[in-house]
């Protein structure tokens, strides 16, 4: 019975931003918890791939490419969808990205380009796919926030500033949509082997700080972060509303 919970058989996930990285891991875990998933990215080549590779592991893949920076082409998108293949039942909003500059030397370009990426995307996304959640009155909303939300870095000022929005969004949303039987949450990963840390993980000084700084002595492996987003998006966490789950090593919790 317990285990039960955590079962996503016959439904249906779209992560945005799932080629690669945290996404990918995200919808690889997701289907194999049983749910049907639904890869987004702007790269059509790596979509095909990753979803090839998803379904070489047994998995069932859709592919649906849109870019969630667009207002319209996320509404005539998800509609399209859901008028012709069905209904989404979870939606992970993760699709992201980083720059790294002084503050004083930041490129405007740039950091509107992490407003849309990061966060108008959230609002663009889960708005189009929330409307259809509220006409059937349930629905599970992850988004994807950052340790960032709570702390801030050297040269990445605006990056933490969409981060934290995505963190507070996740309460606005759960707020206004809960009466209608969503539940929205958020998960905020540490430092995580990305292709989006690559130069990072590169760097042997900043791994020997980052092992100093964090707890748990390491990087995060992207399938550790798999058991919380199972469990926002199941009927486990039917009265988790708002939240942001911290997986990190323990790194916000220790000075």
């Amino acid at each position: 019975m317990s285990l039960s919970l955590f079962d996503l058989t016959g439904r249906r996930a779209l992560v945005t931003g799932s080629s690669q990285g945290i996404g990918l891991a995200l919808a690889r875990g997701l289907a194999a918890a049983g749910a049907e998933v639904v890869l987004n990215g702007r790269n059509t080549a790596k979509l095909d791939d990753a979803a090839a590779a998803l379904r070489g592991e047994g998995a069932k893949v859709r592919v649906l490419a849109f870019d969630v920076t667009d207002h319209d082409a996320v509404r005539t998108a998800i509609d399209g969808f859901e008028a012709e293949t069905g209904p989404i039942d979870i939606l992970v909003n993760n699709a992201g990205m980083q720059h790294r500059a002084p503050l004083e030397d930041f490129p405007a370009d740039a950091f509107e380009r992490l407003l849309q990426t990061n966060i108008a995307s959230v609002f663009h996304v889960g708005q189009a796919v929330g409307r259809h959640m509220i006409a059937r009155g349930r629905g599970r909303i992850v988004n994807i926030a950052s340790v960032q939300a709570a702390l801030a870095r050297p040269s990445i000022a605006p990056y933490t500033a969409t981060k934290g929005a995505v963190a507070n969004l996740t309460k606005g949303m759960a707020t206004d949509w809960a009466k209608y039987g969503l539940q929205v949450n958020g998960i905020a990963p540490g430092y995580f082997e990305t292709p989006l840390n690559a130069a990072l993980v590169a760097d042997p000084d900043f791994s020997a700080w980052l092992a100093k700084r964090t707890p748990a002595g390491r990087w995060g492996k992207v399938e550790e972060l798999v058991g919380a987003c199972i469990f926002l998006a199941s009927d486990a966490a039917s009265f988790v509303n708002g939240h942001t789950v911290y997986v990190d090593g323990g790194i916000t919790v220790s000075l």
